[in-house]
Order: structure tokens, then C-alpha cells, then sequence
């Protein structure tokens, strides 16, 4: 219903890609200790035996995407989902809880990664700021996230809700409780469970990750802010990582070029503008040659 497609009777590309890659290292390395076959059965492609890709790469110019090893699929290039607002206002309406409220309204307006949401502390909250704390996947470094004002609202109510629930108070204490004894931090697969629940009683298939690429997605296409502020804000290393979330999408693309054949429209059928005042319509007809 989402646009998700079905898992079908085989695996998808990336899936082939990922293992072809996998398996082919794992002969040679065994290869190299002399503890596995002198030929490797997934071996490179015959263009690729006698060096490493891009070899000789002129950094003036683009990368040029050269085949891997012999057997390794040709993986299409995704468009980021992003949930519309229509989608979106659904699901947040559908969810049962302040803390559930709080947590995707902190996804959507910040574009955090789902993990690192989770791992806040209390004393990551910065309202007076309008920020947030998270610590980076992969650098592992602190960066602050601004929020939207509606994020803390709902995080405020969720704050006194555990004040009558006795959990475990203090700024280093974790800042996401399960809602039932007995208390615990909320993992990333309770986390998911919980929205799969939401995500079911629409008939939807939307995933926590998609929260993320709707962020960055809706921040993109707001033409008062540049994509390296986008860049920043969803921690990612290279520009080109944030340029797919410029991609429309095809419902975009589909309303764009039905407004753009309505406008052709309007415009055949529209009278001609008149003359000013002063002169006479024949005499133009003849000075630009139109038919009287």
C-alpha cells in the first residue's frame, strides 16, 4: 500500500551483491593462507584480474563504474521513501501513547537515526534551546540536532508521566522507558515493535528509517535552507549522499506533469490580449501578419 515492494520467490540485488562480495573475500583470504582452493569460484570480472578499479583515475574527472566480480548482480539505484504528510498525519494520530508522540516527532523534525534517539539521556534535552544531544553511528561523536517545538511539548508530557511511574530519576539516566513493569530503557526492537503495531492498524508497512528519510526529504525541498545545511543535520560525510533526497518522487512527478498539460490548456483556450488603447486591431493583424 506504501509503494514497499513484496519480497518475491528470490533475493533482492543488493542481497546477491552483498553475499557475491562476502563470499568471494572469504575465498581469498583462504586462498592466501594456502587453506582453500588455488581458483576462486566467485571470482572478477576479466576486466578487473589485473588491477584494483579506477587504477589510474584522473581526479579532474568522474568515477567511471566498472563491473566487480563475474557473478555480482547490477543493484538499481533506491529512492529514499518518504512517508507524505497525508500518511504521516495518520499514523501520528494512531499512536497510543505521549512517549510514542514524542519519539516520532523528534524523528521527523530532527532526521536521527532511530538508534541514536534511543541511546538519549536525560540530560540531552536542551528546550530552552530548541536542541537535542545524540551521539553519531560510526564517529561515535556528540552533535547537537535542533527540533521542532512540538517535539518538546510532547517530551514534557512523557517527562511527567514518568514522574508517577517511579522510574529511576537522575540526567544520566536514560531518557526512553518501556511503559510497562517491570521499567527499562526502550530498546531499538521494542521501538520497532511499536511502530509495526501502528503500521498494522493502517494496513501500512513504513519503517522507522523512513521517519529519517522523510526529514531530510521535506528539509531538501524547503528552498530557505541548502543542502549542506541538510548535509549536517543528518550527519552525512559526502554532499552527494544528501543530493537523492532531491529526487521527486513519481506521484511528485505525475502531479507536475498533469499541472504542467492543465496550464497548456488554459493557455490555448485563452482569448488574445487586446490592443492598448489608440490603435486599431487591423492594422497590427497586418503589421505582424495574423489572419483578420
Amino acid at each position: 500500500m506504501t509503494g514497499k515492494p513484496a519480497s518475491g520467490d528470490g533475493y533482492a540485488p543488493s542481497t546477491v551483491a552483498h553475499s557475491e562480495t562476502v563470499l568471494r573475500r572469504f575465498y581469498d583470504f583462504h586462498r592466501d593462507c594456502g587453506t582453500g582452493p588455488v581458483l576462486n569460484p566467485f571470482p572478477l570480472d576479466a576486466s578487473r584480474r589485473r588491477g584494483r578499479p579506477n587504477a589510474h583515475h584522473n581526479p579532474m574527472g568522474e568515477w567511471k563504474p566498472e563491473r566487480t566480480g563475474r557473478y555480482r548482480p547490477t543493484v538499481p539505484k533506491r529512492i529514499p521513501r518518504a512517508i507524505p504528510d497525508g500518511w504521516f498525519n495518520q499514523l501520528f494520530a494512531s499512536l497510543g501513547s505521549d512517549r510514542d508522540r514524542a519519539l516520532v516527532a523528534f524523528w521527523i523534525s530532527t532526521g536521527a537515526r532511530a538508534a541514536e534517539l534511543l541511546g538519549m539521556r536525560q540530560c540531552d534535552f536542551l528546550p530552552g534551546e530548541q536542541l537535542i544531544s545524540v551521539v553519531r553511528k560510526g564517529t561515535r561523536a556528540v552533535q547537537e540536532l535542533p527540533a521542532s517545538a512540538d517535539a518538546f511539548v510532547w517530551h514534557r508530557l512523557y517527562q511527567q508521566e514518568l514522574l508517577g511511574m517511579g522510574v529511576p530519576r537522575g540526567r544520566r539516566q536514560p531518557a526512553w522507558w518501556t511503559l510497562r513493569r517491570p521499567y527499562r530503557p526502550l530498546t531499538y526492537h521494542g521501538a520497532h515493535r511499536m511502530f509495526e503495531r501502528v503500521n498494522a492498524s493502517l494496513g501500512a508497512d513504513w519503517t522507522l528509517h523512513d521517519l529519517r528519510h522523510s526529514a531530510a526529504s521535506r528539509m531538501a525541498r524547503d528552498k530557505e535552507l541548502s543542502l549542506t545545511d541538510v548535509q549536517w543535520v543528518m550527519g552525512h560525510v559526502h554532499l552527494t549522499t544528501a543530493e537523492i533526497y532531491l529526487t521527486p518522487t513519481q506521484d511528485e512527478v505525475i502531479e507536475g506533469v498533469l499541472a504542467h498539460h492543465a496550464r497548456q490548456s488554459r493557455a490555448e483556450k485563452a482569448p488574445p490580449p487586446q490592443p492598448a488603447p489608440g490603435y486599431d486591431p487591423k492594422s497590427l493583424s497586418v503589421l505582424f501578419g495574423r489572419p483578420s
